[in-house]
């Protein structure tokens, strides 16, 4: 009884001490004080850029992105590294070059990361880390059925260049919409 006694009178002096740096922030700073106070931190807001007539669109940028097969220039990634860190290029434009192992399906009709197994068609893309033939099956590659018809030649071991954005970190993996492909001799 005696414990109990002492772990609520504990609980007490917390709250209690709490609400008195609550109300000292308040008089300090002349604002409300916030409805609920939170131990959880946050990062403070990203800073953006102001809005002006020189300012390109989203729509003006997507028009100028270049893709593999337009530009030398283009830096690509490693895939592991994309699939060790796949929040860190969430909604990022990837560009990849990697040995083709297979079509398939796998990763269609998966609620959180949709994409119809009607419309699509994904594709592996061999490790980059060993010498072994083994599948990136982290790495969800997705193309609509319409283009990948046009690389129906493909064979394990081809090398191959693609770009495309990654638009989901679902269980862990790396989502990608594959936007151009092409095979590199």
């Amino acid at each position: 009884m005696r414990k109990r006694i002492t772990y609520i009178l504990g609980l007490l002096v917390l709250v209690a001490g709490v609400g008195f740096a609550a109300n000292n922030y308040v008089s300090a700073n002349q604002s409300p004080a916030p409805a609920v106070i939170s131990a959880v931190t946050s990062n403070p807001p990203a800073q953006t850029k102001p809005v002006t007539a020189d300012t390109p669109t989203v729509q003006e940028k997507a028009k100028t992105t270049a893709t593999p097969a337009q530009t030398a220039n283009v830096n690509f990634v490693d895939p592991v590294a994309v699939v060790k860190n796949p929040s860190a290029y969430l909604n990022r434009k990837i560009h990849v070059s990697a040995r083709f192992d297979k079509f398939a399906t796998l990763g269609l009709d998966y609620k959180p990361a949709y994409r119809s197994s009607e419309n699509y068609i994904s594709f592996l893309i061999l490790r980059t880390d060993t010498s072994k033939n083994i599948p990136l099956s982290e790495m969800k590659l997705f193309m609509k059925r319409s283009d990948a018809d046009k690389f129906i030649e493909l064979k394990e071991g081809d090398k191959v260049q693609f770009a495309g954005t990654v638009f989901s970190n679902a269980l862990g993996d790396v989502w990608v919409d594959v936007e151009s492909l092409k095979k590199v001799n």
